[in-house]
């Protein structure tokens, strides 16, 4: 075997396995624990898209102050996010107190995307079959054929009536 061969076929075997990676990133949503509803609501979007789009998400929560001591309401909140992500995230690392932050990790659910990717090709699938079936062609009736010869006939049989 040439030796030039050799390596341009391992380029290509190296190059179609990074093709096939994925790159799968923390991201990191910070809130406080006086977050209104409208920054919540907002925040927790951003993290279920991020996990949607297969990355780990870090949530910390930050104190400021006295708020420290009270770190059940970080606690309440995370509990809140992992309720809302419900069966799209699992909790990789549970609410823990790091200095002045809470900090909890979440992972998409790999199990619930692949059961929601079957689902959706499915329908795919049975989408193309209804518009094939609508799109193929019917037999239209072939319309008769008008020679001159056939329009003078049809034409001296109206003058003689």
């Amino acid at each position: 075997m040439d030796y030039g061969k050799f390596k341009f076929d391992e380029a290509q075997r190296a190059k179609e396995s990074r093709r096939k990676t994925t790159q799968v990133g923390i991201k990191e949503m910070k809130y406080r624990p006086k977050i209104g509803p409208g920054d919540f609501d907002t925040k927790t979007r951003q993290v279920a898209k991020f996990l949607e789009e297969g990355h780990k998400v870090k949530i910390t929560i930050m104190f400021r102050g006295r708020e420290v001591y009270h770190s059940e309401l970080g606690k309440k909140i995370l509990d809140k996010i992992a309720e809302q992500m419900g069966d799209n995230a699992k909790v990789d690392n549970d609410p823990r107190l790091d200095g002045r932050n809470m900090v909890m990790v979440l992972s998409p659910n790999k199990a619930k995307k692949q059961a929601t990717k079957a689902t959706k090709d499915a329908a795919e699938v049975a989408e193309k079959q209804v518009v094939e079936a609508a799109v193929a062609p019917t037999e239209v009736p072939e319309a008769p054929v008008v020679t001159p010869e056939l329009e003078e006939g049809a034409i001296n049989a109206k003058d003689e009536d």
